[in-house]
């Protein structure tokens, strides 16, 4: 007969409890309860996650069954249905919101030297919403067509370890791009996106932030090249870009250029055309990067530390040789920035002199 104790009670002796009372006493969950504590509901939900639970009967007849272990497990009072329904819809969300950030900061640490298939030192983030379907005569705050109800579910997701770092529930009618005001980003991280999230008064919030955004852009996004960069066909890149948005409202609300970059898969067959404003990854070490995290479509990835005309200033010498320079913006090396003023052209400014926005 096995004496020691369940695996439940062991999985529970990794929660942190003493932030978890933090967080309870933070928001007051245990304010007036007499049984049935914020810390017996975790234990009840947890334990119902773990054990696949399928709703609050499920859950009551099964710990129903073990009453003389529920002890050993850690729970401090008996599980009834209508108290568990009771305590998920008054209890204050907040703090298992507040527990999940601490868990999620545990779960980062343990995966800090992980490494990824992108050969990138800085924190990759993946955001994607996914639609959930329900009964509209149950759910009936959540329309989402004429007969079905639906809520979406937006993950931001760290791709080292592929821990959820953001979670966000709204209606099913609600955009993707949406969620995008929600958002609090970190500097230096990389954000991979589908095209839904195009939006480019939203999208210049990272430049802002000086943090980069990879998304995959639209067919008929419209831009003008200034000028091309050598590239290796070896590695699968066809051409390296840099762009100007020429689009009336896409030219002002993201003012800066970006890189476009097309890109063959020979093992799925697929002919990409990125476009990308990390100069750093440029040449023919960079298809690793582009392959790993970028594989299934278009992106559009702004570099978000530097001027707009910063990144001219940069390749300055690579258009000395390059005859593809976009004559345009009347742009040569050596030139007075004023005289290349011209109709049709931009004045260069000084680096030394640009004063960054910061949030």
């Amino acid at each position: 007969m096995n004496t020691g104790r369940t695996v439940f009670s062991q999985l529970m002796d990794l929660f942190p409890l003493p932030e978890f009372r933090r967080c309870v006493e933070r928001y007051r969950g245990d304010y007036k309860v007499q049984s049935f504590f914020c810390l017996d509901q975790f234990f009840t939900l947890a334990f119902a996650q773990l054990t696949g639970r399928e709703s609050l009967r499920d859950i009551e007849a099964c710990l129903g069954s073990m009453q003389s272990r529920l002890y050993h497990m850690g729970f401090r009072s008996e599980v009834r249905r209508n108290t568990l329904a009771n305590a998920n819809e008054q209890r204050d969300w907040r703090i298992y919101a507040d527990v999940a950030q601490v868990l999620i900061r545990r779960a980062r640490e343990l995966y800090a030297h992980e490494a990824m298939d992108v050969d990138l030192e800085e924190t990759v983030y993946a955001l994607d919403s996914t639609t959930i379907d329900l009964c509209l005569s149950l759910f009936p705050w959540a329309p989402y067509e004429r007969s079905k109800a639906a809520v979406k579910m937006h993950t931001l997701l760290d791709v080292r370890g592929s821990i959820p770092s953001f979670v966000l529930m709204t209606p099913g009618r609600i955009s993707d791009v949406s969620v995008l005001d929600q958002l609090a980003l970190e500097a230096g991280s990389f954000y991979v996106m589908d095209r839904g999230y195009i939006h480019f008064a939203r999208l210049y919030r990272f430049v802002l932030a000086a943090a980069f955004f990879v998304v995959r852009a639209r067919v008929n996004m419209r831009y003008r090249r200034r000028y091309s960069t050598p590239v290796d066909k070896k590695t699968g890149l066809r051409c390296d870009q840099t762009i100007v948005l020429t689009g009336q409202d896409s030219s002002r609300d993201y003012p800066v250029p970006a890189r476009q970059i097309h890109y063959f898969d020979a093992e799925h067959d697929l002919r990409l055309e990125h476009s990308d404003k990390s100069f750093r990854a440029a040449g023919s070490d960079s298809h690793a990067t582009l392959q790993g995290s970028l594989e299934r479509g278009t992106i559009l990835q702004m570099d978000q530390a530097a001027s707009p005309r910063q990144a001219v200033l940069r390749h300055l010498p690579q258009c000395r040789q390059n005859p593809t320079l976009d004559c345009a913006d009347r742009l040569s090396a050596g030139a007075d920035p004023q005289e290349a003023t011209q109709p049709g052209g931009q004045p260069l400014q000084n680096p030394t002199n640009f004063e960054h926005d910061t949030v």
